[in-house]
């Protein structure tokens, strides 16, 4: 009886590490690449944001978190916000970028033939305005680093037509 019960135990303790590296693993498991980004309007949009996330529910969250301004609310890890082609942020775990709460920061360069990632990270510089991603974005810590109107940062040198013009200028997208 007593070896049986060992047994047991050991089989719990055994599955419930096992469960945990898979979790550990899966959320920790957060592959960009070039490929990663294509034509921005194929991604749902929020207002002038293209949000992409490959767990539909997990992008159905993202999409309310940034509908509603939700304060106080981590994006899911996986998550990837875009307002313009040539720009980008995908949410990590935590500790990948502890500055950025998770946040790594996109410079692309976008043509007919795909995207190709110029620089990424935590200190990425934005060409059009010649600072650190972060140091727009740090105002909006409260709405985990998101920058949107009323979100603390600074305003951005693009309107939203000219975003909208942006968008529908992406080079990789198919014209029709």
């Amino acid at each position: 009886m007593r070896a049986s019960l060992h047994v047991i135990f050991l089989s719990v303790v055994i599955g419930g590490f096992a469960f945990w590296i898979v979790c550990v693993a899966s959320a920790a498991d957060v592959s960009v690449s070039e490929q990663t980004f294509g034509c921005i309007l194929d991604w749902p949009q929020v207002r002038n944001t293209r949000i992409k996330h490959e767990d539909p529910k997990e992008l159905a969250e993202a999409m309310r978190i940034f509908r509603d301004s939700v304060p106080n609310t981590e994006y899911p890890v996986g998550t990837i916000l875009q307002l313009v082609p040539f720009e980008a942020m995908v949410k990590h775990p935590h500790t990948k970028f502890p500055k950025t709460n998770g946040w790594e920061f996109f410079a692309l360069e976008v043509s007919a033939a795909g995207t190709k990632i110029r620089d990424r990270g935590d200190s990425v510089v934005n060409l059009s305005q010649g600072k650190t991603c972060l140091s727009c974005h740090q105002p909006a810590a409260r709405f985990d680093f998101v920058c949107e109107k009323g979100h603390g940062c600074a305003p951005i040198p693009f309107n939203d037509q000219a975003i909208h013009a942006l968008q529908q200028a992406d080079a990789r997208c198919a014209k029709k």
